[in-house]
């Protein structure tokens, strides 16, 4: 498989670079995109006389910005094949603690751990916990195995898309253990070892995972400017898809991770065509999409926009991570294949959790109450972010559970093992990208308390290497845009 990326497509995203002197600015731009994932790894730059005319400067600038990209480690030069873009090695995995919460156990007295976008659970679970136990009684006579899932909470959770615009059939939802088990059973039904799959680049990093774990070849569509409107590359997207035919697709349409981006319908729309015209089968992540935070109208399921999608959802983001519940909702005529591919797993989810979430899902102001404090969580940390790193970089986002923050300079990667001894953990950029890309910036989620959130800030400033750029960044006036 050779992915490469067009003249004019490379000028179009390196812009109105820095041209004094130009070699240096057309690196610099370079750099940036392939360490964001804007350029994915291992995709072939075009020909040196090719960027020469797409861009309009000399050849001699082309050739020492490819040189000094070589030599900066963000690309490769093959013998008689041409320049791909690649990804320094230190840069390409960070701390493996980085994918999950530490726990308790693991914890020291007093830390702030950051690496898992999740709290406690949301006032109002311990009563549905109460309610179900009542209710478990009239379940106990029967064997428990239920691979399908609890009928009752088929039927509410199938309400829930037909509200939001999608009619669905209680036979379309199969419970599971989860979204990341989800995702997992999905691609166990629909691929083999060695298949390709198209995934986000930076994504929620336990879907790299899972993908890679199941066999798949994972290969990477970028997304656009994370400070920027529009959070999805289509074109890129579009020329992805033709170049490398992927068997799945897995996308977080719904307040993205790690970015917070929310696919407008339009885009879904356009996603949607690219997807047929290449018969690839979509992943459609839904596990965030409770987590609206304003009163816009969010758009129609991506499912709307395509009919043959698999979509997973979960509980665990807006109830209790503990709470180890999650579906899939599928077309009919695939749901035989994903309930046999899902008793090779496991012969279903704990009969008393499905319980708990079908009393969660009939109880409104649950989630009312939860949206309000991550509202509040989320607000706390941008004013945070503004008064002690005001240099940094990020969007507001409306929905989801973190911030995606650029650093104005320096390794997000070495910073998150400085603070580390202050007794905060991070999980920084390259741990949402499959080839470590994105070393500047940083995944903060807001989850925690509001005080502990602050004093991490605090902990993070203190941790910043002296730089001689940093009296000017913190007289500059913290910058976010609104989504």
């Amino acid at each position: 498989m050779n992915r490469s990326i067009a003249p004019d497509r490379l000028a179009a995203l390196v812009g109105d670079f820095n041209r004094s002197p130009a070699y240096r600015g057309l690196r610099q731009a370079l750099q940036e995109l392939i360490g964001d994932g804007r350029i994915p790894i291992g995709t072939r730059l075009p020909s040196e006389r090719a960027v020469t005319e797409a861009l309009g400067v000399s050849r001699n600038t082309v050739t020492r910005a490819y040189a000094d990209l070589i030599a900066a480690g963000f690309a490769t030069a093959r013998q008689g094949s041409g320049t791909y873009a690649a990804a320094p090695i230190d840069r390409r995995r960070a701390h493996d603690h980085a994918l999950h919460s530490l726990g308790a156990a693991q914890s020291p007295e007093g830390a702030i751990d950051l690496n898992c976008a999740a709290g406690a659970a949301t006032p109002g679970v311990a009563a549905a916990y109460e309610r179900a136990l009542a209710a478990l009684p009239a379940y106990l006579a029967s064997d428990g195995y239920l691979p399908s899932g609890l009928p009752g909470l088929q039927a509410l959770i199938a309400e829930s898309y037909a509200r939001r615009g999608l009619p669905t059939a209680p036979e379309q939802i199969v419970i599971t253990s989860g979204a990341l088990s989800g995702i997992a059973i999905i691609a166990r039904a629909f691929s083999r070892p060695g298949d390709r799959v198209m995934i986000e680049s930076p994504v929620y990093s336990n879907a790299i995972e899972a993908l890679r774990l199941g066999g798949g070849r994972l290969v990477t569509s970028p997304l656009g400017d994370a400070l920027g409107e529009e959070g999805w590359d289509v074109d890129g997207i579009e020329a992805t898809l033709r170049q490398t035919s992927p068997h799945l697709a897995y996308l977080i349409p719904d307040f993205q991770n790690p970015t917070g981006f929310l696919m407008s319908d339009a885009v879904r729309a356009r996603y949607a065509r690219a997807l047929r015209a290449a018969r690839t089968i979509a992943i459609v992540d839904e596990t965030l999409q409770p987590t609206r935070l304003s009163d816009d109208p969010m758009p129609a399921p991506f499912a709307v926009h395509a009919p043959d999608a698999v979509t997973v959802g979960s509980t665990s983001k807006m109830y209790w991570g503990g709470l180890r519940v999650g579906w899939i909702r599928a077309p009919r005529q695939l749901v035989g294949r994903i309930v046999a591919a899902r008793v090779r797993i496991d012969l279903g989810s704990s009969l008393f959790d499905q319980l708990v979430v079908a009393e969660l899902l009939v109880t409104d102001d649950i989630l009312a109450a939860r949206r309000e404090q991550l509202r509040q969580r989320r607000d706390a940390l941008a004013r945070a972010l503004g008064e002690h790193l005001p240099g940094w970089r990020f969007r507001l986002p409306g929905g989801g559970l973190t911030l995606w923050v650029q650093m104005p300079h320096g390794s997000a990667t070495r910073l998150a093992a400085d603070v580390e001894r202050a007794g905060v953990y991070l999980a920084p950029g390259p741990v949402f990208s499959v080839e470590g890309g994105s070393d500047s910036w940083l995944r903060i989620p807001y989850a925690k308390p509001e005080e502990e959130l602050v004093e991490a800030v605090r902990h993070i400033a203190d941790a910043l290497p002296a730089d001689p750029f940093e009296s000017r960044n913190r007289r500059e006036t913290s910058r976010f845009l609104i989504a």
